[in-house]
């Protein structure tokens, strides 16, 4: 169900499956194929783990190089609010959940405006607002993007399922973990204080 990998990974290949990292949808952008293993018969494309895994360590890295309290995390997507709330509480960074009001990152005179010097998002589509402002201040953008997204004006691509809550919430706990250990605050072999189930939203109700 995944490729075969070359190195030890961050958490074992039969987490990223369980969680559904590795799932994408029926529709492949060009873009995204290269983060492909194969196209299930059911017609889903399948990410490959070894490079989200290796996208993981680098977004990590990158992030752990900007003050925390410049690092906006940005989530309209519901069962990505908590996991960005989650991540943002140990790091420091700053989470913005729900709506995006336009200007957040451009206009001084709002209430909730914010200076960053990075924008991570879960999902480009669901997160556009902040994608399209962080490129007008010049600031790098970080995104989970699925085989169905588009990925302009994203500088840094995570390839995953950002669609599934347990997938969110243990790509979230990955990430949260692996910029810790990169800024020196926790061992690197040290853990989180909490499983990444800890991440994951509640059920949306219908």
């Amino acid at each position: 169900m995944s490729a075969p990998v070359s190195r030890e990974l961050l958490v074992p290949a039969e987490m990223y499956r369980k969680a559904g990292v590795v799932f994408g949808t029926q529709i492949c952008t060009k873009y995204m194929k290269r983060f492909t293993y194969k196209i299930l018969p059911d017609g889903f494309y399948l990410l490959d783990v070894a490079k989200i895994d290796e996208r993981l360590r680098v977004a990590a890295n990158f992030l752990s190089k900007f003050p925390p309290e410049k690092i906006a995390v940005v989530s309209v997507r519901l069962y990505g609010q908590k996991p960005a709330r989650m991540m943002c509480e140990r790091v420091g960074c700053k989470a913005i959940t729900g709506r995006v009001i336009p200007g957040i990152f451009t206009n001084p005179y709002l209430e909730y405006y914010m200076e960053p010097d990075v924008v991570f998002v879960t999902d480009p589509r669901t997160d556009k607002q902040a994608v399209i402002e962080a490129t007008k201040i010049g600031v790098p953008v970080v995104a989970f993007a699925d085989t169905d997204n588009r990925i302009e004006n994203i500088d840094l691509v995570i390839p995953a399922n950002n669609k599934g809550r347990r997938s969110l919430a243990l790509l979230y706990w990955i990430l949260t973990r692996e910029i810790l250990r990169s800024r020196g605050e926790i061992g690197p072999t040290d853990s989180l204080d909490v499983e990444y189930e800890a991440f994951m939203a509640s059920r949306i109700r219908r």
